[in-house]
């Protein structure tokens, strides 16, 4: 099958890029610092001629960043919970009410389609709520204190400390809902927080950053430091992770850059590290699926946010059964979907890819792929910027069918790369007799991430429920898309145990043991000897 990238119609965007309220700028010690130049430079992925953000960002930032951050944390963590709560509060309101500069911020420096950037700006207030929630179901509860007797004179009690300055690095692909998922915990439970938002996306960093800071002004919080912005990239971001004024490091990436940070922490044993990783995430359809609700939610999660959510799809594994029929299905919508501009007033799935060496690596896997014996069924191209003369970073989704997902080989179309996080719209087919090869395929890889099956066999389904091995694992829902309301986190090297979502608070705090004695008089234990005229 022939793919046909259904171009979007529209003029290039009537509405300039936009930018943050101020220059480019770190932020440390309540102090806004210029970074005037070129050195660090975000572009519109739809329109790469076009500037979103230009400074020249200093190594030389981070360690009065960490100090600052430091030197804010006695008078942070000592406020109230209810101060600190009313601060990050109000932060939820002034989202609120600027969710549109959001949205365009993550539509013109993400490439983000204008319905997904107003989905992501809107969740940064919800954030609050769940964290806040001191229901059994909300994160509050995780890590609110108790007392409890002991003796009838000696009483237990529980309390929950912060770890102190907590590095916070975000990812590109969801550049304000991650790292808001790691700051708005570490602050209600009284961490100080330097924040380096991804090279990719620094103008929605700063805008986040300001934004917190505006709720400390509103709430009259005048304390300098709690929050703390230094931009760059990797340069600055080994410098962050390995200062010695951290007590903790959250991080939102790559496998291969969160091994990085472990390997900069070895050393370190006593420092929170939480990692959320990629992930290889297998999609099994069974015969007896809803086969219309199977294939919508494949393709959605497949090539959703252009295949750039560590939650995507990556590998379809199909029963035999109906093999056919869901991939003529999926190579069907691969081949229609709407590639458009991300401010398009007509409906649009998928905007450009973030930048163009994510677009290579794309075409060079499905290339690899193809000379490994993987049987490209609907092929991936760059494509012109629909509906304008600028060369932005379009291309049209990949569908691949390969002989099975294996561990035995690095052989790209053998074991179809499974241990290869493709940061894009390609999506990997196999096809398997029953469920016991279907576990054992979408078991074959070293993350753990997601995962999802369509059956209606409630036996099949805990089945797949029990014994694959993935943080995130869905029945009849596709694996792109997660709750706030539930642990976010994998296993393998999706992740190492420190769940965000409503469980990011327990990263952020930690408990001590306390026992509080009434009694006035001790008893001498046996084998020793005391006289009271010894003390007095």
């Amino acid at each position: 099958m022939q793919p046909t990238a259904t171009n979007s119609s529209s003029t290039t965007p009537a509405v300039q890029p936009s930018h943050v309220s101020r220059g480019p700028c770190d932020f440390v010690g309540g102090a806004w610092i210029p970074i005037e130049g070129s050195t660090l430079v975000s572009r519109n992925p739809a329109f790469p001629e076009r500037v979103v953000y230009s400074g020249s960002p200093k190594i030389d930032h981070v360690d009065p960043a960490v100090k600052a951050a430091r030197k804010a944390l006695p008078a942070w963590s000592a406020l109230s919970r209810e101060k600190r709560f009313a601060v990050l509060n109000r932060f939820a309101s002034i989202t609120k009410q600027h969710q549109s500069v959001m949205a365009d911020l993550l539509c013109d420096e993400i490439g983000k389609v204008m319905w997904e950037a107003k989905q992501e700006a809107s969740i940064l207030a919800n954030k609050v709520e769940i964290t806040l929630d001191p229901s059994a179901e909300g994160g509050l509860r995780r890590v609110t204190g108790f007392d409890l007797t002991l003796s009838p004179t000696r009483t237990g009690r529980c309390v929950f400390k912060p770890h102190g300055v907590m590095a916070v690095l975000g990812p590109f692909n969801f550049p304000a809902h991650l790292p808001n998922g790691h700051i708005v915990p570490a602050l209600a439970t009284g961490n100080t927080v330097v924040f380096k938002p991804s090279d990719k996306a620094p103008a929605v960093g700063q805008q986040l950053v300001e934004w917190f800071q505006q709720a400390l002004d509103d709430e009259g919080v005048k304390i300098p430091g709690v929050i703390n912005l230094v931009q760059g990239g990797a340069d600055v971001a080994s410098a962050l992770v390995k200062h010695e004024g951290l007590d903790a490091v959250a991080f939102t990436g790559s496998w291969g850059v969160g091994r990085r940070i472990l390997e900069a922490n070895l050393d370190r044993p006593g420092r929170i590290i939480a990692l959320e990783l990629g992930g290889s995430n297998p999609c099994v359809v069974m015969p007896d699926a809803d086969l219309r609700l199977a294939t919508l939610e494949l393709a959605r999660s497949a090539f959703t946010t252009t295949g750039q959510r560590c939650t995507c799809t990556r590998r379809a594994i199909l029963h035999e059964k109906i093999a056919d029929k869901v991939i003529s299905a999926v190579c069907k919508m691969a081949s229609t979907l709407v590639v458009g501009q991300p401010r398009a007033t007509h409906p649009v799935f998928m905007g450009p890819i973030n930048n163009e060496l994510s677009r290579r690596a794309v075409l060079d896997f499905q290339t690899s792929a193809s000379k490994a014996d993987g049987e490209v069924l609907v092929a991936s191209s760059a494509i012109d910027t629909p509906g304008s003369t600028s060369k932005g970073y379009f291309l049209t989704p990949s569908v691949i069918r390969v002989e099975r997902f294996g561990r035995e080989t690095e052989d790209a179309g053998r074991d179809a790369g499974c241990d290869t996080e493709v940061f894009g719209p390609l999506l990997r087919i196999s096809v398997v007799k029953d469920l016991d090869e279907a576990i054992v395929q979408s078991n074959a890889t070293k993350y753990g991430l997601a995962a999802a099956i369509f059956t209606n066999d409630e036996q099949h389904a805990q089945r797949y429920l029990s014994e694959v091995r993935a943080g995130c694992i869905n029945v009849n829902t596709g694996t792109a898309g997660a709750s706030s309301k539930l642990p976010f986190g994998g296993f393998g090297i999706s992740g190492n145990h420190r769940p965000a979502g409503s469980f990011a608070l327990d990263y952020c705090a930690a408990p001590v043991a306390c026992m509080l004695e009434k009694a006035t008089t001790a008893a001498i234990p046996e084998g020793m000897k005391f006289e009271d005229s010894w003390v007095k």
